[in-house]
């Protein structure tokens, strides 16, 4: 039985989970399975994959996508970058050849632990499409583990992104702050805040949203509620709204694709 899933604290629902329960059953994939895997601590890693060793791929939520990273035997350069993780592929060999490789596990375990960020190639080919050429100044509202992928993709798009945040933190901008002479010069706003998430849909981010045109896309990582008070309040002023259902269907599907890959990396 092929085994993959997702850790995480708390686990109280997953995308995840039923996105590739349903894509095994459609595409009639035999002996797979994908669970949960509710991980308290990311210490408990290593025991979780000595006790179900037909593990071939996880998924990371939070709050383990920075603090894996000292697990893993090796992290691709983009979720280097953004210094988070959410995708892991686990390969194993026999001790023998693993220790003949010099590719043992970093704890001694004859797997071998490859780190990526699939948020970055989701983010970036849903917003791709949507993007004109005077979407060169963004705001991205949150600075938390999702924002990082998000800032990666922007500078790998040379986009100039400002970020803002409730509390000081180097150049940040603060909510309290924010002034429409800043709507107006960032066409591209980011939500990467939980604001607005079901049950809290009443919830958004406190910005000048008197100053926003039909000339700014606003995209909000959360996908649900579909439409939230963010995204619902920008279209209200002409905004091109994007919520994050497809970047997360392109993150899957590319999850799938790396754990499927017979890629080997040094």
């Amino acid at each position: 039985m092929k085994q993959y899933g997702l850790i995480g604290f708390p686990l109280s629902h997953s995308f995840s989970k039923k996105y590739f329960t349903q894509k095994f059953l459609d595409e009639d994939i035999k002996e797979t399975v994908y669970d949960l895997y509710t991980l308290e601590h990311i210490k408990d890693l290593q025991d979780l994959l000595d006790m179900h060793p037909g593990l071939l791929g996880l998924n990371v939520t939070v709050p383990h996508k920075k603090n894996v990273l000292k697990y893993l035997d090796w992290v691709e350069h983009d979720a280097r970058t953004a210094g988070a993780v959410n995708c892991i592929r686990i390969t194993k060999e026999s001790p023998v050849l693993a220790a003949f490789n010099g590719e043992v596990g970093v704890s001694g375990h004859d797997f071998r632990l490859e780190g990526y960020n699939t948020d970055l190639y989701g983010f970036e080919m849903s917003l791709r499409p949507l993007l004109k050429h005077h979407h060169t100044d963004a705001l991205v509202l949150g600075d938390g583990g999702a924002a990082q992928a998000v800032k990666c993709v922007l500078q790998n798009l040379d986009i100039n992104f400002r970020v803002v945040t409730r509390k000081p933190h180097g150049e940040n901008l603060l909510f309290k702050d924010l002034k429409p002479r800043h709507i107006k010069g960032h066409n591209l706003i980011i939500n990467t805040t939980p604001l607005g998430t079901a049950p809290n849909i009443h919830e958004f981010p406190p910005i000048p949203y008197d100053a926003i045109t039909d000339d700014h896309l606003l995209y909000d990582l959360i996908y649900n509620p579909p439409e939230t008070e963010f995204l619902r309040k920008g279209a209200a002023r002409g905004a091109t709204p994007k919520n994050g259902y497809e970047m997360l269907i392109l993150q899957a599907e590319k999850s799938w694709e790396i754990w499927n890959s017979k890629e080997k990396h040094p």
